[in-house]
C-alpha cells in the first residue's frame, strides 16, 4: 500500500474522467490555497479556511458534481455514522498518525454528531489516508477490520484519545486497542487486519484521496466543498448550514456515489 502518490499515479488518476479533472482542478487550488495559508503551521496543522469562491455558480456546480462522486451513501458503511439520504455529506481523509485528526475526532466530530447527525442533517464518512508510513497503515487495517464487527467507531475514538505513533500502532497494541473497544472474535480481527480485502479497501480510500489532489491530514469535503485542517468547530457549521441550504434546492439524495 503506497503512502504518496506519484507523478505517473497522479497524472492518470487526473485523466481518467473528464468531469471530474475539471472538479479536481477547483478542489485543488482551494486546498492549496488553504494549504498556503497556514504554511507556518505543523504538518497537518489547521490552515485558515478558502469561502471566497463561494458565490461563484460554476464553482458551485462543480462542488456539487464532486460530492455526487465522492459521497458513497453505502448501506451498512460501518465507516460512517449517519442517515444515508442526510441532506449534507462530510468526508473526512485522516491518518491515525495524524496529531489534528485526533483534535477533530476529540473536539469537533462529537458536536457534529450532537448538533447535525442526530437531526438528520449530515453524515459522516471516514477515509483512510494514510500519509505516515507502515504504521498507519497498520492502525487503518486494525480500523477497517474492527468496522467488520460492528466497532469502527469505537476504535476509531480510542485511536485519536491520544496521540499514538510508532510502536504504539503495533499489532499487539493494536489488539489490545481492539479488544478494549469491543471487538469479539480477535482471531478474525487479526485475520481481517492482514487480508486482501483490506488492501482493496485502503486502496479504494487512497486512490480517491489522491484523485482529489489531498496532500496532507486531516482534509475534508462538505458536499463536494473542501475544508482544510481541523478548522473550529463554528467552520464547520458554517460550511454544513450553507450545504443544507443548498440542498433544498437540489434532488433529494438517492443510492451511493459511487
Amino acid at each position: 500500500m503506497p503512502t504518496s502518490a506519484s507523478p505517473a499515479r497522479k497524472l492518470a488518476a487526473l485523466g481518467a474522467v473528464l468531469a471530474l479533472v475539471v472538479a479536481v482542478i477547483a478542489i485543488g487550488v482551494a486546498i492549496a490555497k488553504s494549504t498556503q495559508s497556514g504554511r507556518d503551521t505543523e504538518p497537518g496543522a489547521a490552515p485558515a479556511a478558502s469561502p471566497e469562491a463561494e458565490e461563484d455558480p460554476a464553482q458551485q456546480k462543480m462542488f456539487d458534481d464532486l460530492a455526487k462522486r465522492t459521497s458513497r451513501r453505502a448501506d451498512g458503511d460501518p465507516l460512517a455514522v449517519g442517515k444515508k439520504n442526510a441532506p449534507v455529506v462530510l468526508v473526512e481523509y485522516a491518518d491515525y498518525q495524524c496529531s489534528f485528526c485526533g483534535r477533530f475526532t476529540r473536539e469537533t466530530q462529537p458536536e457534529l454528531i450532537k448538533k447535525y447527525v442526530d437531526a438528520g442533517t449530515l453524515r459522516i464518512e471516514f477515509r483512510n489516508f494514510t500519509v505516515f508510513g507502515a504504521d498507519s497503515e497498520r492502525a487503518a487495517r486494525a480500523s477497517w477490520a474492527a468496522g467488520r464487527q460492528g466497532r469502527f467507531w469505537q476504535l476509531h475514538d480510542a485511536l485519536y484519545a491520544k496521540t499514538r505513533k510508532g510502536a504504539a500502532l503495533a499489532e499487539d497494541k493494536l489488539v489490545g486497542l481492539a479488544r478494549n473497544s469491543g471487538v469479539d472474535d480477535i482471531d478474525k480481527f487479526r485475520a481481517d487486519m492482514k487480508s486482501a480485502d483490506a488492501d482493496k479497501a485502503l486502496k479504494k480510500d487512497q486512490d480517491e484521496g489522491y484523485q482529489l489532489g489531498v496532500q496532507s491530514t486531516p482534509s475534508f469535503l462538505i458536499n463536494g466543498r473542501p475544508v482544510a485542517g481541523a478548522q473550529p468547530l463554528a467552520v464547520f457549521s458554517l460550511a454544513i448550514e450553507e450545504a443544507a441550504r443548498t440542498a433544498k434546492h437540489q434532488p433529494a439524495a438517492k443510492g451511493a456515489g459511487k
